[in-house]
């Protein structure tokens, strides 16, 4: 079971992981209007359980990443899993807005964060060193399809059964489902990389490349908090996160307050999750023939143009669209987090790097959230917060061009950057 086919039951458990997490992930967006009418609640509110969701999974995902860089993916997943589903699940008992916080903003949080992108990814790349971008990307889009299919889903149940149902299904899937494929099929890594001596303390280092290949040792971390480019990366990654979590947390609304139809407006959402797919797989084969940074400047290059155009028409044809392009760009820079830590600060930390960039993509997530409702709240429409989507963009794309990612490398070799 460990040999050459096991890679492609770990690429399949990554993708299964990934497709739950970006389903039950995207749930809350769907049940926002229904839910905010159906307990008397503003927007602002449901958005204010997202936004502290994004903030603990942040502040879970370094700590989370160095469990991943120590311990047996396995249990790491697993009990995110069953937390996770947990959490999901109370979602469909919810009566007050402090058990919102809890149970979303809390306890489906710190789940989640143990089954996050960033973990995975650190799964995937120990198994696929040769074709990180590929595989990676691959098992990313399981978020895409998850949202597609899940999201599809729940459309139809919402309209059948109302929200409260469909949260309750929705935890029994992932236990029922999810649980029992981690438990059975995730492994940390290969066992010949299980056996590696660490670069520092002699112990094994699942992260290690498998060729023996010198490596020079990576930057401690003061110095990692230190880098200009590890902040030109958050940078970036928080602007990606603020316009990823206002979109997905305000486009079905956004759509039903234009006078799109119900199961239109959540087909919508699924829908970007098709389109996603195709993005996150154009960026992994972009990543691997030229770097993680080409397929970054396209994504913000494309925003650029996606927000203008909600901001110059806001018909149903228009708001469409935009919804499809955006769609496409939403998950483009997921699976080149890993990569990009890969190459500017090396393999011994990946984890680490990795969850503390994808933790600021989190927060500044959560503040989209929050900012869209209150936007919406205060002035009545987003229009607003669509200008400063566009602005946040052009920024992201100058933010883009400066960064020193390396290009497509060789596995085992690294560039170490302390600023």
């Amino acid at each position: 079971m460990r040999g050459t086919n096991y890679h492609w039951v770990i690429l399949t458990a990554g993708f299964a992981i990934l497709f739950f997490n970006g389903g039950s992930r995207s749930a809350l967006a769907l049940m926002l209007k229904p839910m905010a009418e159906d307990l008397g609640w503003t927007r602002s509110v449901l958005s204010l359980g997202i936004t502290e969701y994004m903030l603990v999974s942040a502040l879970a995902m370094p700590f989370v990443g160095r469990l991943a860089d120590r311990y047996d993916l396995r249990w790491i997943t697993g009990a995110g899993v069953v937390i996770g589903g947990v959490g999901i699940g109370l979602m469909s008992v919810v009566s007050a807005p402090w058990q919102l916080f809890l149970v979303y903003g809390v306890v489906f949080a710190l789940g989640n964060s143990a089954i996050s992108n960033p973990i995975v990814s650190v799964m995937i790349v120990r198994w696929f060193p040769q074709r990180r971008g590929v595989a990676n990307s691959v098992a990313v889009s399981g978020n895409a399809t998850g949202q597609l299919v899940i999201v599809g889903l729940l459309a139809q149940s919402l309209a059948r059964f109302d929200w409260r149902p469909s949260f309750a299904a929705l935890g029994v899937a992932n236990l029922a489902i999810l649980a029992p494929i981690v438990l059975l099929a995730v492994r940390s890594a290969p066992r010949h990389q299980e056996t590696l001596p660490q670069p520092e303390s002699g112990e094994s280092s699942p992260g290690a490349a498998a060729a023996p290949v010198a490596e020079t040792p990576p930057p401690e971390q003061p110095k990692l908090l230190t880098s200009g480019q590890l902040w030109l990366l958050g940078g970036i990654y928080a602007i990606c996160g603020f316009q990823d979590f206002f979109v997905a947390t305000h486009v079905v609304a956004f759509s039903l307050d234009i006078g799109i139809g119900t199961v239109l407006a959540g087909n919508l959402l699924a829908l970007m999750g098709l389109m996603g797919l195709l993005g996150v797989l154009t960026a992994g084969f972009l990543a691997d023939r030229m770097g993680p940074g080409r397929p970054t400047l396209l994504c913000f290059v494309m925003r650029i143009g996606i927000f203008a155009l909600v901001v110059w028409s806001q018909t149903h044809p228009a708001v469409i669209v935009f919804a499809l392009l955006y769609g496409f760009t939403f998950l483009m820079t997921a699976p080149l987090t890993v990569i990009f830590s890969g190459n500017i600060f090396g393999s011994a930390r990946l984890g680490r790097v990795s969850g503390t960039i994808s933790g600021i993509h989190q927060v500044s997530g959560g503040l989209g959230a929050l900012v869209g409702a209150l936007a919406f709240d205060i002035w009545g429409s987003y229009d607003r917060a669509f200008l400063l989507m566009l602005a946040l963009s052009v920024a992201a794309t100058m933010g883009t061009l400066l960064v020193r990612d390396g290009g497509a490398r060789t596995p085992g070799t690294s560039t170490h950057i302390c600023a």
